[in-house]
């Protein structure tokens, strides 16, 4: 279950570097009207990364400590992402069908770029992600 756990959890961060990337793209990191705050941003994606690292050890390693100290770093980053859902969807609600203007590029929040299917499966891998790291760390499942 570790193997599936980190297959899972490099899905979902495959994910979320095309929409963090998308986002700098889109100026999101230079303010403007994005609804995601930058340190909201950078704070899911380095607790996430320093999770991944410690995820990776432990299958190396094979110690509690580092499985349950990997799952408590998911648990801010699970709070982070839920934040930027939360603030995410009104902009995806409030797109208009309009053709895009250079004028209305510049206005609308990076975030709206984001695909919904990236954004619905960065999900679904995080939830499964967060699900198999409890399991294991429980020791439920076997390695």
């Amino acid at each position: 279950m570790d193997i599936a756990a980190l297959i899972a959890w490099v899905v979902t961060a495959l994910g979320g570097f095309y929409m963090l990337g998308t986002w700098l793209s889109h100026g999101g990191a230079r303010g403007g009207s994005s609804r995601l705050p930058v340190p909201v941003i950078f704070g899911h994606f380095a607790l996430a990364a320093i999770g991944l690292v410690v995820w990776i050890i432990y299958v190396i390693a094979d110690k509690d400590a580092l499985a349950w100290t990997a799952f408590g770093l998911l648990l801010p980053v699970a709070l982070l992402g839920f934040t930027m859902l939360v603030r995410w969807i009104p902009v995806y609600q409030g797109r208009t069908g309009a053709p895009a203007t250079a004028e209305a590029e510049q206005s609308e929040p990076a975030e709206r770029h984001f695909p919904v299917p990236v954004v619905a499966g960065h999900g679904l891998f995080a939830v499964v992600t967060v699900v198999l790291v409890l399991l294991t760390a429980l020791g439920i499942g076997g390695s």
